[in-house]
């Protein structure tokens, strides 16, 4: 949207995409696609040369004329030794017994993030709901009961966010307390393992599946869209 608006200014724009299926819905001007994990927007960290022919691509675009344009990163410029992306949830087959009280699980993991707090003085994804993870056992229960199909809301949520949207926020906000209690857990952790443990061993991997499931179903173009970015 933001690069929409400046292109009506008359200023040309290019950006980066992580993920080409978000970049091919959400159709920027200029959009170069690279195969990097997430975090990684100009590839492998320490490799100033391969940076470089990541913004020269993303930078070449605005020779292009308003597209939309989406390119890949050129061939000559892929490390071959790059870890692809994390796995999506579809591609993870969940274990046979995850832990069923969610809450409860939620409330360990807070005991490993608030460690990862300390390790990374203070920086975290965590806070696009303005919850604090002492109160995550009510966001908990928030997702449980939409996922069962209920009609539930949060005081929490502002009136001018709708409802998925806030869904969203909130699944966003359980991933980053997750991931980043299992980097405190394991330092050296990569994105597909901890992918694979999320999305396969916890419960709440297996909560923001449910939700997933009962925004698709959904008629309304804004929940399926919120559906698509909790889980694929």
């Amino acid at each position: 949207m933001l690069a929409r608006a400046l292109e009506l200014t008359g200023i040309s724009t290019t950006s980066i995409s992580l993920v080409r299926e978000h970049t091919e819905k959400v159709k920027p001007p200029r959009a170069l696609y690279v195969p990097f994990p997430f975090g990684h927007a100009l590839g492998r960290p320490d490799d100033p040369e391969l940076q470089h022919r990541v913004l020269r691509a993303a930078l070449g675009l605005l020779s292009e004329a308003a597209g939309p344009v989406l390119r890949d990163l050129p061939e000559d410029a892929e490390p071959g030794d790059q870890p692809p992306a994390p796995p999506q949830a579809s591609g993870i087959k969940p274990a046979e017994q995850v832990p069923d009280d969610v809450a409860m699980e939620t409330t360990q993991m807070r005991r490993y993030h608030e460690r990862w707090l300390e390790k990374s003085s203070g920086r975290t994804l965590l806070g696009l709901t303005g919850i604090p993870a002492t109160r995550f056992r009510g966001v908990v229960r928030f997702l449980e009961g939409f996922a069962d199909g209920q009609d539930v809301d949060m005081a929490e949520r502002p009136p001018e966010v709708p409802l998925p949207n806030f869904v969203r926020y909130c699944a966003d906000d359980l991933k980053a307390l997750y991931f980043e209690g299992h980097l405190a857990m394991k330092p050296a952790a990569g994105g597909e393992e901890i992918a694979r443990w999320f999305w396969g061993e916890t419960g709440a991997g297996r909560l923001l599946r449910r939700i997933r499931d009962r925004l698709d179903t959904s008629d309304d173009p804004r929940w399926k869209a919120a559906a698509f970015g909790i889980a694929r």
